[in-house]
């Protein structure tokens, strides 16, 4: 009954019209693995540091890619097959790293030599010790830029290779797995726009390995190409917006902007701290870093405080401490690596700044340092303050200077007696109310925002001495209210927590790192005589103030194992709320607590990519469960475009001009069932000539089996493709014109 038609095998001549379509074909291959490589380096930008890396990223991936399209495009001989093509971006990839990163000793300036591969052998130790031990973002060194460029240059060869060679699921695997890595390894922010633009870039591999495929061109089906694509778009806008989407996607490197109005919550919750500020200091522990203070309250906002300015090379005017008080000088050098913005960390009580670039304003009023034209990344420089030193009967003699009096609500001004019923100096009451904020609250970045009271206006600050847990603003803010009410001139200081300490050294000095999770608010009363006084009413961090009696020489503490206190507070942060008292936790000894690892953030990253990879799939087990009942009703046509769609996704010939019962003869010899081919192509004739066409019953059935038998027929490799990038969605059935219907 089945007859299979003889097909020519004869090779033509490579006409004009087919060199062009290979021309078109190379070209596109190349735009594509660009765009690739590009995609791939994008996610490395917010984990290492702006600078010459990603330049020299992308030039090896444009020339890697450059090399392999020229001997396509060239095609002499055997020069465009085999290992060929591979061999030559290697080589070209070698010498261009060569001359780039580690001329010295090569010869020519581009052939590696021994000494080349010693220098690139210890680079790789370096650059693996950075990443090892070192914090996001990473410095741009040469020891990484060398390791970043040879990798990229390698991804660009394999992703060069794939898409020529038309294998676009690899491709988008690769893809995806190595630009999420900086994402999944520091369980960083989610790049929203990054997850879209591999959706676009998936969509467009797709069509491309479609387009250009073995079998001979075809007409591509528009409608569900636009439709995959889209939903492959809409899956990466449903998955990562419950990620947290990094405010610095648009920029390379990571950096934070410091808010002087108390808006510190975000900034304290972001999952992944990096590090902002490197010093040195000759101090036995690092400073308080300051970067504006806030002195007037409305009610419901402090607002920054704003003074006459003077150029930093003439100081920051008189001292605010007698003669009588004790001071120590100290010199500490800052190195802004990760903060933008018009405000610069200085100790306090600063007196002198050196090194920085012009354009630096002074603002004696409360000894810090901004600038209406400067930015502070990168800045580089030495600042020398005074450490006040008052001794415990000094500061007990010293009334806090007064200020006009400010309504504080009753609520706040009865707690304030309650708490400093006991004390008989003003430094007392301040101490008093100090420890009682360290020992009666807890530290707590979610509960203001459970209890929607994330502020420091005077509801907020009512509703936190109730609930008594919050952060650092909420204690600074409650403390301030609270020394108002007894009339002392009071201000809340924005900057950051002393940093931790490392292995580093300077000479003398040692080497400390601030992270951007050490962002803190603190508040200071003014004393005459002394100056500004730092207290720390913040659970869990630092150390209280606590000024020692004249027989203890003022700054200093009579058990040794305790930190050594002085006008600031000094000890170092923890951003545990179970500390405090406790001598056996490592947090009250300066070391930073440990962070629980959050798989949130690598599973859905996983579950997205996954999702955008499994599209094809799930669209096309839709599309052919709904041919499939309308076959179990009867529709021969339904069940017709079925079996044309499974030998598209398998890749077996389909012609426009086949018949009805040669394509049954060509799927009887591909091992289908006679019968269930016979039942199948007598129900299409019917559907299609006869007057009256009557139900032909289930066909279901033996479509299942038919499909089954094609899949049987051809080799994993072929199934495998079949099911995870089925053909049919992306071209339109040759055969659909002789289907009925």
């Amino acid at each position: 009954m089945f007859r299979a038609e003889a097909r020519a095998t004869g090779r033509t001549p490579i006409d004009f019209e087919a060199r062009t379509r290979r021309r078109d074909r190379t070209l596109a291959a190349a735009l594509l693995s660009v765009c690739a490589g590009l995609v791939v380096l994008w996610p490395y930008t917010a984990v290492i540091a702006a600078g010459p890396w990603s330049l020299t990223s992308v030039i090896l991936i444009v020339l890697a890619v450059a090399t392999g399209m020229t001997l396509r495009l060239v095609r002499r001989g055997r020069l465009a097959d085999g290992p060929w093509p591979v061999l030559a971006q290697l080589a070209v990839s070698i010498m261009a790293v060569t001359l780039l990163l580690v001329p010295q000793g090569a010869l020519l300036g581009v052939i590696p030599t021994g000494t080349t591969l010693s220098t690139l052998a210890q680079l790789a130790t370096d650059a693996l010790e950075q990443v090892q031990f070192g914090t996001a973002p990473l410095a741009d060194t040469l020891a990484l830029r060398t390791v970043l460029g040879i990798g990229f240059a390698v991804i660009a060869i394999l992703i060069d290779q794939l898409i020529a060679a038309r294998f676009a699921l690899p491709t988008i695997v690769l893809v995806a797995v190595v630009g999420a890595l900086p994402m999944i390894i520091t369980v960083g922010d989610a790049n929203l726009p990054w997850f879209v633009l591999l959706a676009l870039l998936a969509l467009f591999l797709l069509r491309h390995s479609i387009r250009h495929g073995d079998q001979r061109q075809r007409r591509t089906s528009a409608g569900v190409t636009l439709s995959v694509g889209a939903a492959a778009i809409a899956a990466a806008l449903v998955v990562t917006p419950v990620l947290p989407i990094s405010s610095t996607w648009v920029g390379a490197g990571t950096s934070a902007r410091i808010d002087p109005s108390l808006s510190l919550g975000e900034d304290l919750r972001r999952p992944t701290p990096f590090t902002v500020i490197t010093l040195a200091t000759d101090a036995p522990a690092a400073p308080y870093l300051r970067v504006a203070s806030l002195s007037d309250f409305d009610g419901s906002t402090w607002s920054p405080d704003e003074s006459d300015l003077q150029p930093v090379s003439d100081g920051f005017g008189t001292p605010d401490w007698s003669e009588q008080i004790e001071t120590e000088e100290r010199r500490t050098s800052i190195r802004v690596t990760g903060i933008s913005g018009s405000l610069l960390p200085v100790p306090y009580a600063a007196t002198k700044v050196v090194g920085l670039t012009s354009g630096w304003q002074a603002m004696p009023f409360n000894r810090t340092v901004t600038s209406e034209s400067r930015d502070a990344a990168d800045e580089d420089y030495t600042v020398t303050s005074q450490i006040v030193e008052p001794t415990q009967e000094q500061i007990q003699a010293t009334s806090a200077s007064p200020r006009s009096a400010v309504d504080v609500p009753d609520f706040i001004a009865a707690t304030t007696r309650e708490v400093t019923a006991d004390a008989t100096t003003d430094y007392d009451r301040l101490v008093a109310m100090q420890n009682w904020f360290r020992s009666q609250f807890e530290y707590s970045l979610e509960a203001p925002v459970d209890g929607d009271f994330d502020g420091t206006g005077t509801d907020a600050v009512e509703q936190f001495l109730q609930v008594r847990s919050g952060y650092c603003i909420h204690f600074a803010g409650a403390f301030a209210l609270m020394a108002q009410s007894l009339d002392m001139q009071v201000r809340i200081v924005v900057g950051y927590l002393p940093g931790s300490l490392t292995d580093e050294r300077r000479g003398d000095e040692s080497i400390y790192t601030v992270s951007s999770d050490q962002l803190h608010a603190w508040p200071e009363v003014h004393f005459d005589g002394i100056g500004w006084v730092p207290f720390e009413p913040t659970a869990s961090l630092g150390v209280p103030t606590d000024y020692l009696p004249a027989t203890t020489e003022g700054g200093t503490t009579t058990d040794p194992n305790e930190p050594e206190p002085s006008a600031e507070p000094s000890a170092a942060p923890s951003r545990d709320p179970a500390l405090d008292e406790d001598p056996d936790d490592v947090t009250a000894t300066g070391a930073d607590p440990l962070r629980q690892l959050d798989p949130t953030p690598v599973v859905l990253v996983a579950a997205g990519i996954l999702l955008i990879l499994l599209l094809p799939l799930f669209v096309r087990i839709g599309v052919r469960a709904g041919r499939m009942r309308r076959a179990r009703r009867g529709d021969a046509a339904s069940a017709w475009r079925e079996v044309e769609a499974t030998m598209l996704d398998l890749r077996m010939p389909v012609s426009n001009a086949d018949t009805p019962r040669t394509r049954g003869a060509q799927l009887v010899e591909q091992g289908a069932d006679a019968a269930d081919v016979g039942r199948l192509v007598d129900a299409v004739e019917q559907a299609s000539f006869a007057r009256s066409a009557d139900a032909s019953g289930d066909l279901a059935a033996a479509l299942g089996r038919i499909a089954t038998a094609l899949r049987r027929s051809v080799d994993t490799r072929d199934r495998f493709g079949a099911t995870m990038l089925p053909r049919s969605l992306f071209v339109s059935e040759p055969a659909r014109a002789s289907a009925p219907g």
